[in-house]
């Protein structure tokens, strides 16, 4: 029998009285009203273990960039554990938030407000990622909420239902294989048994032309694995995320790694964050998000390509995938393995502070693997053609490229057009730099005398270094106009254009002209039969300071496309310096010696650089409450924009935290006062 003290009371005589949908809206609002006391009630029960949660809320300002303590709900304590999201009340609203730690106490002598729910119980936030995000914001001038969107994706909440499992069965490791893999480039084998034993060495590696750079990571990740630990693979773009996917499947085994892309969806992103989150999987590769990976015992990070201006994060703090898996390795305790065709300033830098060794293919099998040679050379080239090297396609590009198409297909690399906006010497196109701080020259308008980019000096008597020459020209060449003429030349041979929007990703091993762009570049089966630089000259106009760096970047990476014991040609200058590195295939060498050019001259990595970008009044004001280091030189501002001006602020490398912490200090303030925002840059891939 029911007992009559627990059923639910009825209602009141007054509210029958009622017209029916008026009854429905009082009880609806009794019900709110019950759950609310009830919700208030659970509040006002404080967790009795670690009451305290410390939040870090998901808010970009500067001023607000540090932890929060609330008190932690009796119904939640189970939930709110450190890594997962919440939601808090801030300043009157609802925001997100991380919990980082639970404590027993706050320093907070007031009473401290609950949390207002857990959004999942989910902890996606691994406590070393937030550590890692802490120093970004530091080593950048930033926030770490800024950092966190970048190493956290959003939530897709059906995905967390599902849980996540990874390949039952071992992943291969094959010494013997793997050590086959390296043959040739020294000492890779070194490198491979320590990690396999447990150790964490560092290296550089510069590759040799027509190296198949996915399989050796992917050796390099099983010898990790095979010691217990996980690995991080950042590459520079989605087609070499497929090439790396591909690869640790078959040297891995199907199920024991997965591919962080954006261009993968949230649910699928989501998904396989979690995976690794959790543990299940612990071999990631992926673009330069992948780099904040949560792999559980970390013991190798691997950079391809780091000299790629796509691994620069574009959003803020603007930190560079090659210093974040930097300082996971510091961190861990992880070994760490830079690697590409070229070598950047940095990567010197690294091998020279002792921080990293160098792997590079011995001579025999650098010089095995590819011939490189430049147009009009040698007095013999000049004798059969005296217009060798004035002409774009000069006879002997045109004898190449017609033996080579009886082989295969052949790459011709040319600039698109608008690459280059930088000035260079009308006579021997040498790059036109500023006197005082080499910086790249440019005209703000037609009848003014050219100006630096960087310091604003203007350069009303401009003469060559090289040749003495006075003229200046801005070159522009068109890659439609290339395909055009060699399809004219080559009658009856099929052209392939790769570029901008159309980018082709492989291409048949078939007689074929392939006219790419620089990073445009098909991959052949087999390999091509020969490779044509066209317009070297236009490449090494780039503005910035890293434009003849990125020249032989570019076409190392177009070289080492060709066939094992393939041809490239290039149409240049035979005595430009990074023509002659490549054609020796010292990428290295070259980047010694310009990280001595650029020591001379105070630029990174010999000193630490800042960009602040602002509309001049604001710009005037930050520059001057910034509260820098003696030694620090201020170039500018110079006029970027419509309205937008931009100072350059450099220090000696042993400033460069003192630089940091002021640039920081400066955000926190104008973000205090709601004053206009100050756009800081430390460190950027280009100025």
């Amino acid at each position: 029998m029911t007992d009559p003290q627990s059923r639910s009371p009825g209602p009141a005589p007054a509210e029958l009285e009622l017209p029916g949908l008026v009854r429905d809206r009082v009880r609806e609002g009794r019900a709110k009203a019950a759950a609310t006391r009830a919700r208030r009630a659970a509040e006002a029960e404080i967790a009795e273990v670690d009451p305290v949660a410390r939040v870090l809320v998901e808010l970009p300002l500067a001023h607000l960039d540090r932890s929060f303590d609330y008190a932690v709900p009796a119904a939640m304590a189970g939930d709110a554990r450190p890594g997962v999201r919440v939601k808090v009340r801030f300043a009157g609203k609802d925001v997100d938030g991380f919990v980082l730690a639970r404590t027993t106490a706050s320093d907070h002598d007031g009473r401290l407000q609950p949390l207002r729910r857990v959004v999942s119980p989910e902890p996606v936030l691994d406590p070393a990622i937030a550590e890692l995000s802490a120093q970004i914001a530091r080593r950048y001038a930033g926030t770490r909420a800024d950092v966190l969107r970048l190493a956290v994706p959003p939530r897709h909440a059906g995905t967390e239902q599902r849980p996540s499992v990874g390949s039952s069965a071992p992943p291969g490791w094959d010494p013997t294989a793997a050590e086959r893999a390296w043959a040739g480039h020294e000492p890779a084998t070194a490198f491979l048994r320590h990690l396999a034993r447990g150790g964490s060495p560092r290296a550089v590696w510069h590759a040799a032309a027509g190296t198949d750079q996915p399989t050796l990571v992917a050796h390099a990740v099983a010898a990790a694995l095979s010691s217990g630990r996980g690995a991080v693979v950042v590459v520079p773009d989605h087609r070499d995320v497929r090439r790396f996917d591909a690869a640790l499947d078959a040297v891995l085994g199907p199920g024991h790694h997965v591919a962080l892309t954006a261009d993968a969806g949230p649910a699928a992103r989501y998904r396989d964050f979690l995976a690794v989150r959790r543990g299940a999987i612990r071999v990631v590769v992926g673009t330069r998000a992948a780099a904040f990976a949560p792999v559980h015992d970390l013991g190798l990070v691997v950079c391809w390509d780091d000299g790629d201006d796509l691994f620069a994060e574009p959003r803020a703090p603007y930190p560079h995938a090659r210093a974040v898996l930097a300082m996971r390795a510091e961190a861990a305790g992880a070994a760490a393995l830079f690697g590409g065709f070229a070598c950047s300033v940095e990567d010197d830098q690294l091998v020279r502070t002792g921080w990293a060794h160098r792997i590079r293919p011995t001579r025999d099998l650098a010089r095995a693997r590819v011939r490189v040679e430049i147009a009009g050379a040698t007095d013999f080239e000049l004798e059969r053609d005296p217009l060798a090297r004035v002409s774009r396609v000069p006879r002997q590009a045109h004898r190449l490229l017609r033996e080579a198409l009886t082989r295969g297909p052949v790459l011709v690399q040319t600039p698109r057009r608008g690459y280059a906006a930088a000035l260079a010497c009308e006579r021997c196109r040498t790059p036109a730099r500023c006197g005082r701080c080499q910086g790249p020259l440019r005209l703000p308008g037609a009848a003014a005398p050219p100006e630096c980019g960087w310091c604003g000096r203007v350069e009303e008597a401009w003469s060559c270094a090289v040749c003495g020459s006075p003229g200046l020209r801005a070159p522009v060449i068109g890659e439609a106009r290339t395909a055009e003429e060699l399809g004219r030349a080559f009658p009856g041979t099929r052209v392939i254009a790769s570029a901008g929007g159309g980018v082709v990703d492989r291409v048949p091993d078939t007689p074929a002209l392939v006219v790419a762009t620089p990073g445009a570049e098909p991959y052949a089966e087999g390999g091509y039969a020969a490779v044509l630089l066209l317009d070297t000259w236009l490449l090494l106009g780039g503005p910035g300071m890293r434009a003849e760096e990125e020249a032989l970047r570019r076409w190392s990476n177009a070289a080492a496309l060709v066939a094992p014991g393939g041809v490239v040609l290039a149409v240049g200058e035979p005595a430009s310096a990074p023509l002659q590195a490549l054609l020796r295939w010292d990428q290295p060498g070259y980047a010694a010696r310009e990280a001595a050019a650029r020591a001379q001259a105070h630029l990174p990595p010999a000193s630490r650089l800042a960009t602040l970008t602002a509309e001049a009044g604001p710009l005037d004001d930050a520059l001057t409450v910034l509260a820098l280091p003696a030694s620090a030189e201020v170039l500018g501002p110079v006029q970027v924009g419509d309205e937008r001006w931009r100072a350059v602020v450099r220090v000696p490398p042993a400033e460069g935290e003192a630089l940091c912490q002021a640039l920081g200090e400066l955000q926190r303030v104008r973000s205090a006062r709601k004053l206009e925002p100050v756009r800081v840059q430390v460190d950027p891939a280009e100025v």
